[in-house]
């Protein structure tokens, strides 16, 4: 092979060329080569692949509504206070978020490992950290780890409509046994909230936390301030000394 061809071939390969981009069809036309050209060893060097990010979700308003109604549901909403996140199945607290407890709590008629404001299953939240790569097991890993969920049950276009819907209740009955199927049950058998209750509450929390979002634009003050004077002028001059005779 003629060494000017080889070195067009390397190129190639490396997704270079000596003459610029090249279109579509050239591209095209480029790899219609002969088997013999085909056939040449070529060494290529190839670039790790970059490990992926973390995905973050946003909290709108009306995402965190549905968080908090998932909380109000499975026991653990404690007025909004953070303690929710401690809480293990049955009512009782654990100590450290560093990682799920994983602990086995029994009531008269149940027993679970759930934890967390979301009643993580110990396989459920070991899935979500080896998909998001969850740091620890605090409060901010628990909201991403449940819209995930959400996500993941293909409820969250329906939760960013901002109604709860009997749809939305039944997308999520498979997640959190405490939701209504469509048939107005637990999916698991277990005691369930009537959706009605669900949506009053969720109505409730929305407005209230669409009211705060409101508040917090309105205390904001855009205010346009000009550059500073900074050539020879007369206004400049006139400006830096009205400036100084204002200083304290």
């Amino acid at each position: 092979m003629p060494k000017l061809q080889r070195r067009h071939l390397i190129l190639a390969f490396a997704g270079l060329s000596l003459a610029g981009p090249a279109t579509a069809a050239e591209t095209s036309r480029a790899w219609q080569l002969g088997p013999e050209a085909r056939l040449a060893p070529v060494r290529v060097s190839m670039l790790t692949p970059l490990p992926a990010a973390p995905r973050v979700f946003a909290i709108t308003p009306e995402r965190r509504a549905l968080l908090n109604t998932i909380r109000y549901a499975e026991g653990t909403w404690a007025n909004g206070h953070e303690v929710g996140y401690r809480i293990l199945f049955g009512g009782s607290l654990f100590d450290s978020l560093d990682r799920h407890p994983n602990r086995v709590m029994r009531t008269a008629r149940y027993a679970s490992a759930a934890a967390g404001a979301y009643q993580f299953m110990p396989f459920t939240w070991n899935m979500v950290t080896r998909t998001l790569g969850m740091p620890d097991f605090g409060p901010e890993s628990q909201d991403q780890a449940a819209l995930f969920l959400v996500q993941r049950r293909g409820a969250l276009p329906l939760a960013d409509r901002g109604e709860l819907t009997p749809d939305l209740a039944a997308r999520l009955a498979p997640e959190w046994a405490s939701f209504p199927t469509l048939a107005g049950s637990s999916f698991y058998g277990q005691p369930v909230k009537r959706l009605n209750d669900l949506r009053r509450f969720y109505e409730q929390n929305l407005a209230q936390l669409r009211n705060e979002a409101a508040n917090v634009w309105e205390d904001v003050a855009i205010r346009q301030v000009p550059p500073p004077c900074s050539d020879e002028s007369l206004t400049c001059q006139l400006e830096r000394v009205g400036g100084a005779s204002k200083a304290p």
